[in-house]
Order: structure tokens, then sequence, then C-alpha cells
């Protein structure tokens, strides 16, 4: 995988990630400001945010949230299911259920969330949580932006599928160019169902 960065002279840190020569969702892009200027204050109440899940998949697979962000769990199929995680960051669990919970999960600790679904095994999805200042997610096409005051920032990159993840670095705002590589595991699950239920109907009632 490479991911590589640059600049507009309104500060804006773009970048794409491919892997094996095609676009990467789901790369995790977070900065921390080294600068005061930069610095991000988390908001008394930070913004909900929702993960959903659709056509038995956690969308999106993986969501990037600053500590304190509370996160709503919709459930848009027409069968219900049974999200849990047992990661040290939040343990929790929303029994089987339809539509929208009324409470949300407030994920208050740094760290990676694993989810899944009791009910259909092969759903796996991801909650990255982190005291940086700025996080984005790369999209379908494997880019990602994020607006950035000048000074000089930590980055760091994270993919649930990465062999070993990459190294931080420090860069300046506005910048030249930034590329990263880094290898993807040869095998990994990723949380769609299995091609044979792919085109099948909701049978099962769950």
């Amino acid at each position: 995988m490479t991911a590589w960065a640059t600049v507009a002279p309104a500060a804006e840190l773009a970048g794409k990630a491919v892997a094996g020569g095609r676009p990467l969702a789901d790369l995790v892009v977070a900065a921390q400001a080294l600068d005061a200027a930069g610095r991000v204050k988390a908001p008394p109440a930070p913004a909900a945010m929702a993960l959903d899940q659709k056509s038995r998949e956690f969308v999106p697979h993986v969501l990037a949230v600053r500590s304190g962000t509370p996160v709503y769990f919709p459930n848009s199929d027409a069968i219900k299911h049974h999200v849990y995680s047992f990661s040290a960051a939040k343990r929790f669990e929303i029994k089987l259920y339809s539509g929208v919970p009324r409470e949300p999960v407030l994920f208050d600790r740094p760290g990676i969330v694993a989810l899944g679904c009791n009910i259909h095994d092969w759903m796996l999805g991801y909650v990255y949580v982190s005291d940086a200042d700025y996080l984005t997610v790369t999209d379908a096409e494997g880019r990602w932006t994020l607006d950035l005051p000048d000074g000089r920032y930590r980055l760091s990159f994270w993919h649930p599928d990465a062999l070993e993840q990459a190294t931080e670095q420090v860069v300046s705002v506005p910048a030249a160019e930034l590329t990263l590589t880094v290898e993807l595991k040869a095998r990994f699950p990723t949380g769609k169902p299995p091609a044979s239920l792919q085109n099948q109907g909701y049978g099962d009632g769950f």
C-alpha cells in the first residue's frame, strides 16, 4: 500500500492510499498538532456520530472519532442485529434489535474497538478512538483530506488489515509531497457476507 499527500494553498492536506495498485478504503489518517496554533480543544459535548448496519455489514467498515464521542448504531436492515465488542478500549453490547437504539455508546477512551454481531458472525467493523486533533478516513477511491492551519503535525496511519502499522511522521503545513508505504496482510476478514449469501434474501428472520 502506498499513500501520498499534497497540500493546497488553502492548507488542505490531501492524499490517496493504494494497495496492490488499487485504491484502499478505510485507512485512518490522524494528525496531532505540535504547535499551539493547530491544536483543537475537545468540545464539552462532541457531536454524535453513527455507524450503520446495511446488507448485513457495518457501514462504514471503519469509523474514526475523537475520545468522548457518542456513537449510535442504527440498524437499517429488515432483520435484527446484536452488536457487541470485547475490546479493552470499550466493552459493550446492544442486544438483538431493529431500528435505532435510544441511547448511543460513548467512546471515552483512545484505542481500537472491534465490532461484531452475535447473529451474523462474519460481520466485522472498527471504531478508531483517538485524542488526535484531526482525524479522517480514506473513501472508496482511497482519497482523504484534512483542513489544517499552518504548522507542524505528527501524522499516524492505521488500517485494520495492515501487516505492520506505519511509522509516525512529522510534517510541516504547507508541505511538499508525502509518501508512505505499508504492506497488507495476505489474508484478512472483510466483514462482508459470504459470497453464497450476498444475493440471497433474509429468510432466517434475524
